[in-house]
């Protein structure tokens, strides 16, 4: 029986051991308060000296642990279990700090500032505090070293020398020659300096007359100076400094009642009377005129925006041959989409088709039948388009050579290569007029082209070559607010 009782005691023992063993880890362990915290992780450029399970300070106050340090893709990455009740926000910062000279070193943080978002279990700290350590004052104190041992060794080689010995002696001997040399100085030129003293006194006491004389003239300037200022004499006139001084009265009382006209002047605009009155203090008057000046800054911006590109273009058919010239302006407000100016001189003239109904009773003919009749004329052709652009296609739309059409280009090569499809000619005959233009400039502003014009129609179909000139004009943006009542 007492033995049963000898082995529970040595259990109970061992059971209590184990309990306050594992309440003390609980006690001294750096991820106490820890449980329930959440993990953020950083990557730092240099993680010596810092340790797994080593602790995470704000302004000396433990607020985690850190879990883990390893390589993330050759970086150096440090996991943190932060304590459950610290906060941290998106501009909160991590460091290392030294911890002693042995290179022991914890993780620091600033928490960031309240109001912005705050970071959550796996966020990442993006910021970094450049803490000192040990290695960079070891560096600079290092550097100090030497300069102090370059110092002691140029004092060693001038004064520890032989001759730096000799030199210094040298000086000491010299300035004990010269201390002689001035109290001898001193010791001959005593009496000269007595000499010195007697004679000044005696020039003083000389140019006591004088002096008296120079009172005397200072006593009468002073009385004329009274006279100015008397008020009349006996004639009755004022003094000229009297004079002056009533002249200035007067004149700082005109200055007053000016200023007394001015301060009504500002009364009157600040409630808001006359013109300049009306100007300061009527709201609708002041909206108006802000629009009007706001309207023409966009009217100016608007206009300093436009490109205005000049085309000169010349193209030879080789079926028809004729020439056939194109004058265009382009007046582009921004990169992706211009309008289209141009002037055409067609050789081919412009076609129109009239078809009439004729009845007739003539028994030679049918009684109703259809005339149709071509009428060409040598007219210039005008275009005004409205062109989009998207990507490298560019579309356009309007008015095509004087009837309604169609475009559609294609832009290669940094814009240097072009293919051109028009669609126009609707009206004139009975197939629309196709033509498909490729252009490459082979030179600055000075392109290439070649295609077929005509392409539906067979009889009219021709082939052309060509050369354009094409060149952005800045001189020419500044009469276009006058090309209207030119016009």
């Amino acid at each position: 029986m007492s033995s049963i009782t000898r082995g529970v005691k040595v259990g109970f023992m061992a059971i209590a051991l184990l309990a306050a063993l594992v309440v003390g880890y609980r006690f001294i362990s750096r991820s106490t308060g820890t449980e329930g915290g959440y993990e953020v992780y950083a990557y730092l450029p240099d993680m010596t000296g810092v340790a797994p399970q080593s602790r995470v300070m704000i302004s000396g106050i433990q607020v985690g642990v850190v879990r883990r340090i390893w390589l993330d893709e050759g970086r150096a990455r440090v996991d943190i279990k932060m304590r459950p009740d610290m906060v941290l926000y998106e501009d909160a910062a991590i460091g290392k700090r030294a911890t002693s000279l042995i290179g022991e070193s914890y993780v620091v943080l600033t928490p960031g500032t309240e109001g912005n978002v705050k970071l959550k279990d796996g966020d990442q700290i993006r910021n970094y505090i450049d803490e000192p350590s040990i290695q960079s004052l070891q560096g600079q104190v290092s550097e100090i070293l030497k300069d102090v041992k370059t110092v002691t060794e140029t004092l060693k080689n001038t004064v520890g020398s032989n001759q730096g010995q000799d030199q210094i002696a040298a000086i000491l001997k010299n300035l004990a020659e010269v201390t002689e040399q001035l109290n001898a100085t001193v010791k001959e030129n005593r009496e000269v300096v007595k000499g010195t003293l007697a004679n000044v006194q005696g020039i003083t006491g000389d140019a006591r007359p004088q002096v008296a004389a120079i009172l005397d003239n200072v006593k009468q300037v002073t009385q004329e100076v009274r006279t100015m200022m008397n008020k009349g004499d006996e004639a009755g006139k004022p003094g000229e400094i009297r004079s002056a001084l009533e002249r200035i009265d007067r004149a700082s009382s005109s200055l007053e009642s000016a200023l007394g006209h001015a301060d009504n002047i500002a009364a009157r605009i600040d409630k808001g009377e006359g013109t300049v009155g009306r100007l300061t203090k009527d709201e609708t008057l002041i909206n108006e005129v802000e629009g009007v000046v706001s309207d023409v800054g966009d009217l100016v911006g608007g206009i300093g925006r436009v490109q205005t590109v000049v085309g000169l273009r010349t193209d030879y058919n080789f079926l028809a041959n004729t020439v056939k010239s194109y004058v265009e302006l382009r007046l582009q407000p921004s990169t992706d989409k211009y309008y289209l100016i141009q002037l055409v001189n067609d050789p081919r003239g412009r076609t129109s088709f009239e078809q009439t109904t004729i009845d007739t009773t003539n028994p030679n003919d049918p009684p109703s039948y259809r005339e149709t009749r071509v009428t060409t004329t040598n007219d210039f052709r005008l275009s005004f388009q409205f062109a989009k652009r998207l990507g490298p296609l560019t579309g356009r739309f309007g008015i095509m050579e004087s009837t309604g059409g169609l475009g559609l280009d294609l832009h290669l090569i940094d814009d240097r290569f072009e293919l051109k499809q028009d669609l126009f000619g609707f009206g004139e005959q009975l197939t629309p007029r196709w033509r498909i233009t490729v252009g490459y400039e082979f030179i600055s502003k000075l392109w290439l082209l070649g295609g077929v014009d005509d392409i539906i129609t067979g009889d009219r179909r021709d082939y052309f070559v060509g050369l354009q000139l094409r060149f952005n004009d800045q001189d020419l943006k500044s009469i276009l607010p006058f090309a209207p009542a030119g016009l």
